[in-house]
C-alpha cells in the first residue's frame, strides 16, 4: 500500500476578527511615531483632536457628576463620591490640551482648556449647593470632604500613573481609555467639589485648600502628559510651537513648586532660607488652682453698753432707768480658695493630614473634623492611654455647636502652665458695722 500526502496543505481563510485585530495593530503601529513629514503629522493631528474636541456629553454628565459628589460630600459617603467619578465624562479636553500645547496651536489650546474650565465649574458650583444645603443642619461630619481638600504623596503618585496611561492609551488606540480618564477626574474633580464644598458650608480648612490641591494635580497631570507625549515622538516643530511648550512648562513647574513648597525647600537646602522652627507639641494635665470667694456665714454674739440714762423726779422720788440694747448677730464673711482644674486651649498642630478628628470615644465613630490652627479645649486630668496612645477628652465649638470627644494628645499643642504654683493663705474678712 502506498501513502501518499499531498505537497501542499490549503491556507486556512482568515476571520473577519483577526483581520480586525491586525488592523488594529498596524493602526497603532503607525501611531507609534510622530510622522516626520508635514502632511503625515498634519493628519495625525487632525485625527487626534477630532477625538478629544469636547462635546455636549461632556457638560452633562459634569453636571450629574458633580450632583453626586455634592450629595456624597453632604452625607459623607465614600460610595456616592466612587459612582460620582464613575459618572464623570472622559478626560478627553485633557488630552487635547496637553496636544495643543505639544503642537503650538493656540486656539485648540484655548477651546479645549474653556471646555475643561466649564466642566470643572459645574462639579464647584455642584458643590457650592451641597455646602449651603449643610447650614441647615446641625454639625455634620464633611471627613471625605477634609481629606480631599489635602494633599497626598499618593495621590501625586496615581495621578502620574494615570496620566501617563491616558496618554498612552489615547494615541495607540481607538477605543475609549475609561479607567484612566477615571483616574484622572477621581485627582481632578474630587478636590474641586471639595472646595465649593467648603465655600458653600462655611467650614475652614476645606475652602481655599481644595482648590489649591486642584490646581496642584492639574499642573502635575499636563506636566507628564506632555513629557509623555514627547515619548511617543511628539515634537513642536515649528518656533511658535517651541516656544508656547517651553512657557507652558514654565508656569506649570512655578505652580507646583510655589502651591506644595518645594521652592522653599529647595532654598533651604541650597543655603537660601532658615527653615522655621517647629513647635514642640505639649499637652500638660497640671491642675491650675483658681481662688473662688465663698462666703461661709458665722453668726456670733456681740453686745454693746451704749449708755446708762436716768431720770431725777423733783418731787424726791428716785427712778433709775438703765438700758441695755442687743446688736444682732453679723455675720463673718470668710473667703476660701477652691482648687479647681481650668480648662487648656490647644492648638491643632497635626504633622500629616493638615488636621485631626474628634472622636466619640478614643478609636471611635468621628464626630467632627478640625483642621491645622484650629482651636480645642482640653478637659484636664482626664485622659485614656489605649494601645500606648494618650487620648485627651475635648470639646470644641462647631458651626456654633458645642462638640464634645476625645482627640489623640500628640496632635495638639499647648503653653505649659506655671508648674508649683501655690494658693496663698485664706483671707478672712470681717464686717463690723
Amino acid at each position: 500500500m502506498n501513502y501518499s500526502e499531498p505537497a501542499s496543505q490549503p491556507t486556512p481563510e482568515q476571520t473577519e476578527e483577526f483581520v480586525s485585530a491586525r488592523a488594529r495593530r498596524r493602526r497603532a503601529q503607525r501611531r507609534a511615531y510622530f510622522p516626520t513629514d508635514e502632511e503625515g503629522r498634519a493628519a495625525l493631528f487632525t485625527h487626534l483632536a477630532r477625538r478629544a474636541y469636547p462635546s455636549y456629553e461632556l457638560f452633562v454628565f459634569a453636571l450629574v457628576s458633580g450632583a453626586i459628589l455634592g450629595l456624597g460630600y453632604f452625607i459623607n459617603s465614600q460610595a456616592l463620591l466612587i459612582f460620582g467619578i464613575l459618572v464623570a465624562p472622559l478626560m478627553t479636553p485633557w488630552i487635547g490640551m496637553s496636544l495643543a500645547v505639544v503642537a503650538g496651536s493656540a486656539r485648540f489650546f484655548f477651546q479645549t482648556i474653556t471646555a475643561l474650565f466649564v466642566s470643572s465649574l459645574l462639579i464647584f458650583l455642584s458643590g457650592i449647593l451641597a455646602g449651603f444645603a449643610s447650614r441647615t443642619f446641625g454639625p455634620l461630619t464633611f471627613n471625605e470632604a477634609f481629606a480631599h481638600s489635602r494633599l497626598w504623596w499618593p495621590d501625586l503618585a496615581v495621578l502620574t500613573i494615570g496620566s501617563i496611561i491616558l496618554t498612552i492609551s489615547f494615541v495607540r488606540s481607538e477605543e475609549r481609555p475609561y479607567l484612566p480618564s477615571a483616574l484622572l477626574t477621581y485627582e481632578f474633580f474630587l478636590p474641586f467639589c471639595a472646595a465649593g464644598f467648603g465655600l458653600g458650608s462655611g467650614v475652614s480648612e476645606i475652602w481655599p485648600q481644595g482648590l489649591y490641591v486642584f490646581i496642584v494635580h492639574l499642573a502635575w497631570a499636563t506636566f507628564f502628559g506632555i513629557i509623555t507625549l514627547f515619548f511617543l515622538r511628539f515634537y513642536p516643530t515649528s518656533a511658535g510651537g517651541i516656544a508656547f511648550t517651553g512657557l507652558t512648562f514654565i508656569v506649570l513647574i512655578v505652580l507646583v513648586t510655589s502651591l506644595t513648597g518645594f521652592n522653599r525647600w529647595i532654598m533651604i537646602q541650597a543655603g537660601l532660607a532658615t527653615p522655621e522652627p517647629v513647635p514642640v507639641a505639649q499637652a500638660s494635665f497640671t491642675p491650675v488652682l483658681v481662688s473662688t470667694i465663698t462666703s461661709s456665714p458665722r453668726p456670733e454674739q456681740a453686745t454693746a453698753l451704749i449708755g446708762v440714762p436716768t431720770q431725777t423726779p423733783t418731787r424726791g422720788a428716785t427712778r433709775t432707768a438703765t438700758q441695755t440694747p442687743t446688736i444682732p448677730p453679723t455675720e463673718t464673711s470668710t473667703s476660701t480658695i477652691t482648687a479647681e482644674p481650668t480648662p487648656i486651649i490647644a492648638i491643632i498642630r497635626a504633622a500629616e493630614g493638615g488636621g485631626a478628628f474628634i472622636r466619640e470615644k478614643p478609636g471611635g465613630i468621628v464626630v467632627a473634623t478640625l483642621g491645622n490652627g484650629s482651636t480645642v479645649t482640653i478637659i484636664p486630668n482626664d485622659f485614656q492611654d489605649v494601645n500606648n496612645v494618650i487620648w485627651v477628652h475635648v470639646f470644641a465649638i462647631v458651626n456654633d455647636v458645642r462638640v464634645e470627644g476625645w482627640m489623640i494628645q500628640s496632635v495638639l499643642q499647648t503653653a505649659t502652665p506655671v508648674a508649683n504654683w501655690q494658693p496663698s493663705s485664706t483671707p478672712f474678712f470681717t464686717s463690723t458695722p
